[in-house]
């Protein structure tokens, strides 16, 4: 790790305005109290709540956040107005997205209110912060009436002090939650996924000293060493003792954090370390301490490289089995609530039942829970941020937003030993503006975490050579990427009949590593045409794979692919009446989780390359 790296993340939220008062980094596993359950929520389709109808501040009547017992006020003065009552309106449980609250809500899209009260008993002298897990797209937040902080971006964490508004006793927190989408957001506004908006993550309520470990970051190093990273947060950051231990190898690091209250410091690496890989995941408990805070985490040891056109794990070729899955439970009406059981559902089909090692986590980084879990059952996961189709590369707030994107989703989550690559884009067309927009995310990632491989789902150009299609990559990005990904549909989205396909070849770089980061075709499950092979058939799809991977059993610099997709998903651009009905039909898999043919096409490819690696 280059010094500062630590740093630069806190630079890059701090210029992109992100409101932050602490990363709290594994705060998922701090004691804490969970605010998750029953919460209150009242739509409001006009934005009545945050302004006047003439702008400026909303009348007294409107204030959803206003610390008020408004059926208690409306008693004792019967004259006032109150055009809400949160404490009287409908009740969700959440996490969730208030797309299945009520029916009346599965397309709304703007602003929602939740209002949650909760006991708390704040320490004397500790500190006290909200952490969000995600609430999509952007959130502004009041405690017992008062603003204390504000997020944009649906996917990553953020925490909020609250040190000395909440009280002792009854609080009540307010969260405004708004889904509306625009030009300048990330993702914008046109998406081939369903929006969930709301409280989709858990809210936890986290006390530390005044002085805490803020983040933390173990790894193994290509040199052959156990690196340790961390950062305080607090008065007495600077010149503090600190100690890393890992109980199981009778490993300690210790020192003291500099003048900015950061510290790095590496022993060699134990002779009994079992490294981290999908055959073994072995996990180790790793804590840092410093003064009266220990943040404790699970941590996998583990290499990541390229050499020439092969990714190493470990020091070793490796070829990804994988498949992209989008952040969706199983059922056929799901909510984007994603508990334990959920990923693991979902992760270990891929698993187990895909004979996979490799997951492609699209197109957001997703909950904590599925990394957690990919680390746990050894997945390999490449997790990126929702730069996607048409987002305003001309626009230097919207770079800002998605680097801050880049950098929290980096802070969260880079002691998960199964994240093997950082995506910064998925397909978007080549111009000037884009391509340095997406160079500086490449860039940043790579100072961010130089131990991870840097990647982007890129669009490629047709000609024809020899009579046969021939895909060529021009994309200016491939010099900033360390491996080349690309996004292919010959055969679904093309002229080409399924019997040209094996035949298509590919100019790619020679010297370094493809992947296939999408492919695929629509399929209802259940929906046979064996003779005329209709599309959208079933039969159709496994057709497509059968002949697709014969073309990229020809590619010899292809290391991996993920296809499209592991299960359907919601879509409202997918309104075919008979076979999409606002699904995205792509799955191998039926929402409730019936397979289709193709699931078992690609399950027998993947097991007899899982058979060739181990012989």
């Amino acid at each position: 790790m280059r010094k500062g790296s630590i740093g630069l993340a806190a630079v890059l939220l701090s210029l992109a305005g992100a409101g932050h008062a602490a990363t709290l980094a594994a705060g998922d596993l701090r004691p804490a109290i969970s605010l998750d359950g029953a919460w209150h929520y009242s739509v409001d389709p006009y934005r009545d709540g945050e302004a006047g109808f003439h702008g400026g501040e909303p009348g007294p009547s409107s204030r959803r956040y206003a610390d008020v017992d408004v059926e208690a006020a409306m008693k004792a003065d019967p004259t006032a107005l109150y055009e809400y009552d949160m404490d009287q309106s409908p009740v969700a449980t959440l996490p969730s997205s208030w797309l299945t609250h009520a029916p009346e809500m599965r397309h709304y899209q703007g602003l929602v209110w939740y209002e949650r009260k909760f006991d708390a008993h704040p320490t004397a002298g500790k500190r006290q912060f909200l952490r969000f897990g995600a609430v999509n797209y952007r959130a502004t937040v009041w405690l017992n009436g008062k603003k204390v902080g504000a997020h944009e971006g649906g996917f990553t964490t953020f925490a909020i002090e609250v040190t000395g508004v909440l009280r002792p006793g009854e609080n009540r927190l307010v969260v405004a939650a708004d889904s509306q989408a625009s030009e300048t957001t990330i993702p914008p506004s046109v998406t081939d996924w369903e929006n969930y908006g709301g409280i989709t993550r858990s809210v936890r309520l986290i006390e530390t000293p005044a002085t805490f470990v803020d983040t933390m970051w173990v790894r193994l190093t290509p040199d052959g060493r156990i690196s340790a990273d961390a950062q305080l947060n607090g008065p007495k950051a600077a010149s503090q003792p600190i100690t890393v231990r890992i109980p199981e190898l009778h490993a300690t690091i210790g020192g003291k954090t500099n003048a900015n209250g950061t510290w790095s410091g590496s022993i060699g690496v134990p002779s009994q370390l079992q490294r981290w890989s999908p055959e073994t995941p072995k996990l180790y408990t790793v804590s840092v301490t410093s003064g009266s805070d220990t943040l404790t985490d699970q941590v996998g040891f583990r290499t990541t490289a390229v050499k020439g056109a092969q990714i190493l794990l470990n020091g070793k070729p490796i070829y990804l089995r994988g498949i992209s899955v989008h952040e969706e439970e199983m059922g056929a009406n799901p909510s984007r609530t994603i508990t334990p059981q959920a990923a693991h559902d979902l992760l270990a089909l891929v698993k187990d039942g895909l004979h996979g090692n490799y997951v492609r986590l699209a197109h957001y980084p997703h909950s904590e829970v599925m990394t957690r879990e990919a680390d746990r059952i050894g997945l390999l996961v490449w997790s990126e941020i929702p730069i996607y189709w048409r987002v305003a590369f001309d626009n230097d707030a919207v770079l800002a937003k998605a680097r801050t994107m880049l950098a929290e989703e980096i802070e969260r989550d880079r002691n998960r030993a199964s994240i093997i690559i950082w995506s910064v884009a998925n397909e978007t067309p080549v111009s000037a503006p884009r391509t340095h927009f997406l160079e500086t995310l490449a860039d940043d990632a790579h100072r961010l975490d130089p131990t991870r491989l840097v990647s982007a789902a890129l669009l490629n150009d047709r000609t024809t050579r020899d009579g046969h299609a021939e895909m060529v990559l021009n994309d200016p990005l491939v010099s900033h990427v360390d491996v080349v990904a690309i996004n292919t549909y010959n055969g679904w989205y093309t002229a080409d009949t399924l019997a040209d396909v094996p035949g298509i070849t590919w100019r790619v770089p020679a010297d370094k590593p493809l992947v296939f980061s999408e492919l695929g075709a629509d399929a209802l499950a259940g929906f046979h045409d064996p003779v005329t092979m209709r599309k959208e058939s079933e039969d159709y799809q496994a057709a497509y794979f059968r002949q697709t991977l014969k073309m990229a059993d020809k590619i010899p610099t292809l290391v991996g692919m993920s296809p499209w997709v592991l299960k359907d998903f919601r879509s409202p651009r997918r309104q075919h009446p008979v076979f999409e009905s606002g699904w995205n039909r792509k799955g191998l898999i039926s929402p409730t989780g019936q397979r289709k043919q193709a699931f078992g096409v690609l399950a027998d490819y993947y097991a007899k390359k899982a058979a060739g690696a181990a012989n």
